[in-house]
């Protein structure tokens, strides 16, 4: 494998409806908000994002039975489909088969969703009225219907997110909300380039985004390390550029064909998500390269590239013949993904292309632009296209940090900072992904297994601590180059650079490369709900004390719905009432079970050490069918094992690659102070040898020492 590149990059009926109205005329949302308050006798439930209002009644709430209605003021498709969503969602945890139907007038003791409520509320405006007669959730329209749905899901119990039937009672808290989005444009960026999300993958992620109202998907499918989308007048695009990711190579079905990325688009829709393809260039090209020969100039195709380097490619634009051939190529693939995409956007990448001359990068900005208007799109691209003229009316992604701020209003503004500038004075709108707080492959800290830490780290209060007004302004936060006006929204960037355990250095195996859903779920979650409450809810509700106890909140929900986040130390997760499945920190004797020097080695014995809470210290309990449990350490992702499978007391305590098999299962048992915790097969006990750092882990018979007695943090 090849040395990356060491520089900075970027990869890198309602109750009370008239007056809840009122705040949500357009564009003055904000200044009308009222702050989430509580009452003597009530608190406000824990909300992500924030709505503009919000606040909690006197009354117990309503609570759902086999019986309910979902009763739906109207025969609109979307509207009705907005019903039977909300059916299949509350169903797997509740076992209910909640009838869905359309009405003319609400019954009571229903859910009623109303999308004839006034034009005041926008397109995704709602609000939400919830007592022990039912609840109503109201909107103008069914988009603003599926905005509320996301609000209604959090005022139940976290059980409702589980895939599997729980007890209940499933009863909504007893509130008002009054609600509309800051920005009309949230989104998050998946990379399917350098790592190739299956489609049922793909789907799994809309449907985790959608909970938190983000409205647009992002796919990053092209790049050096692959190119994902079927072009038909290209097969080599896929039988060749396809064959590659970043660590592998040989694949044959890496890529979405025409029906898959149409059932994507659907899908998406269908959770009121727009997508947004991206064909990036005229760098990151070497899948292209390495499919069209006449792409490179001398007409001889490149070997596919697997590696892991950035600023590695350009199509050939050097002379008239070459720079036709890629405008010709780029008219055949931009016709094609615009037909097959429904929504206003299609991006044309324009970043990282350190080799390109003035005239080169010009001729790919005419070309991409040129081809993306004849289909009547708008034209996307990172901020590095306002270096060339724009169409009117487009649309770039500002992913600058503080570093270009800090030369704002300087006589040695950055690169960055003039392209903006450019951009603002063709009339660009913005959406902004600073990648010091919008980038999710920044490493959380240092103990995190995969990313990079290129822009620093981004912890969940990172992810928090920033405003798109001042994105581009001075570090006081005066003088921003993107006047607010101008700015049309937020995006999350979820790349794939090193999306694998070890990311420091190149791998050595697959083997260290999870499922592509386990790296987005723990980069993702818990920062994406931090930028989707930027772009969605009221300035004045931005607290980070009051959003990291939100945001705690939502663990428990992640757990039941099978999301395996990071349990970022800086934030206060709660335990799940009556359940070991979580994220937990094991601790006995003053010391916690740690994997000793952040190891990712198969066969390393565990340890206890001072308890710190990075990730070599945090294990993941799942219960199984037996009723015991597997420990996953959430930085190696290996299972704690007993050596060999043995029976002897005395034999090591070691993470090993998850096998299923009976000394990775371990039965967790509540004894005064805490719990036992013993091999399913052997029935020893988890045993540390001292209260010294690096006493060694063994199992061993049950004596009543104290250290084998852990409590789960």
């Amino acid at each position: 494998m090849s040395v990356p590149v060491c520089r900075p990059h970027r990869r890198t009926a309602a109750l009370g409806v008239a007056a809840l109205t009122l705040a949500l005329l357009q564009g003055a949302v904000t200044a009308a908000v009222v702050p989430p308050r509580a009452t003597a006798a009530t608190t406000v439930p824990p909300l992500v994002p924030q709505p503009a209002t919000e606040t909690a009644v006197a009354g117990s709430g309503f609570t759902l039975t086999a019986q309910t209605p979902i009763e739906v003021l109207s025969t609109g498709t979307d509207a009705v489909g907005v019903g039977s969503y909300l059916a299949g969602l509350l169903a797997p945890a509740t076992g209910f088969t909640l009838p869905v139907s359309s009405v003319t007038q609400a019954q009571g003791q229903a859910v009623v969703l109303d999308p004839t409520g006034p034009a005041a509320l926008g397109q995704e405006g709602y609000t939400l009225a919830s007592s022990g007669t039912g609840v109503t959730v109201t909107a103008h329209d069914a988009e603003g219907l599926f905005r509320g749905v996301q609000t209604l899901r959090q005022l139940l119990p976290a059980a409702v997110e589980s895939t599997t039937v729980q007890p209940g009672p499933w009863t909504v808290a007893a509130v008002q909300v009054s609600d509309a989005p800051r920005y009309p444009y949230r989104g998050v960026m998946l990379d399917v380039a350098r790592r190739f999300y299956p489609v049922d993958e793909v789907k799994r992620y809309i449907d985790e985004a959608a909970t938190y109202k983000i409205n647009t998907l992002h796919l990053h499918l092209t790049d050096d390390q692959g190119w994902r989308i079927a072009v038909g007048a290209l097969p080599a695009l896929t039988s060749v550029g396809a064959s590659t990711q970043s660590g592998f190579t040989g694949g044959t079905d890496w890529f979405y064909t025409t029906a898959q990325y149409q059932d994507l688009v659907a899908y998406a829709k269908s959770r009121f998500m727009t997508v947004v393809p991206e064909i990036d260039g005229p760098g990151h090209s070497s899948a292209a390269l390495a499919s069209v020969a006449g792409l490179n100039c001398n007409d001889q195709a490149k070997a596919p590239y697997s590696g892991f380097d950035v600023g590695i490619s350009l199509y050939c634009l050097s002379d008239a013949q070459h720079i036709a051939n890629v405008g010709s190529f780029l008219s055949t693939v931009i016709t094609t993904v615009a037909a097959l995409t429904p929504g206003p956007y299609l991006h044309i990448g324009g970043d990282e292309t350190p080799q390109a001359t003035a005239a080169q990068y010009n001729a790919y900005a005419g070309a991409a632009t040129q081809a993306v208007t004849a289909q009547g799109k708008t034209v996307m691209a990172w901020h590095q296209l306002g270096q060339s003229t724009l169409p009117a009316g487009s649309l770039l992604q500002f992913w600058g940090d503080a570093g270009d701020r800090a030369t704002v209003g300087t006589g040695s503004e950055s690169k960055s900072i003039t392209q903006v500038r450019n951009g603002v004075a063709q009339g660009a709108r913005f959406v902004m992904s600073p990648s010091d707080h919008a980038y999710l492959d920044m490493k959380y800290d240092s103990t995190v297994p995969y990313g990079l830490s290129w822009d620093g780290y981004v912890n969940a209060q990172a992810a928090y601590a920033w405003d798109p007004t001042t994105a581009t302004a001075k570090p006081d936060g005066t003088g921003s180059v993107v006047p607010a006006g101008s700015i049309t929204g937020v995006e999350a960037a979820l790349w794939a650079d090193r999306a694998y355990t070890g990311s420091t250095s190149l791998p050595s195996s697959t083997s260290q490369f999870p499922d592509p859903s386990v790296y987005a779920d723990f980069m993702t979650f818990p920062r994406l709900p931090a930028i989707a409450e930027i772009g969605w809810s009221p300035l004045s509700t931005h607290d980070w004390t009051g959003f990291s106890g939100r945001l705690a909140a939502q663990g428990p929900r992640w757990t039941a719905a099978g999301i395996g986040y990071y349990a970022a130390p800086d934030i206060a997760w709660p335990a799940a009432p009556g359940a070991l499945d979580g994220v937990h920190v094991l601790s006995t004797g003053g010391k916690s079970l740690d994997d000793p020097g952040s190891s990712t080695a198969a066969g390393t014995q565990l340890i206890t050490w001072t308890t710190h809470g990075g990730t070599n210290q945090q294990w993941k309990l799942t219960k199984q069918s037996d009723g015991s449990y597997t420990m996953v350490n959430q930085l190696s992702q290996l299972c704690a094992d007993v050596s060999g499978g043995s029976s002897s007391p005395g034999a090591a305590v070691i993470q090993w690659t998850c096998t299923g098999t009976s000394n990775q299962h371990w039965t967790v048992t509540p004894v005064g102070g805490g719990y036992t915790i013993a091999s399913a097969k052997s029935g020893l006990l988890l045993t540390t040898a001292s209260t010294a750092d690096g006493a060694l882990v063994t199992q061993q018979a049950n004596t009543g020492s104290a250290l084998q007695t852990w409590t789960l943090g």
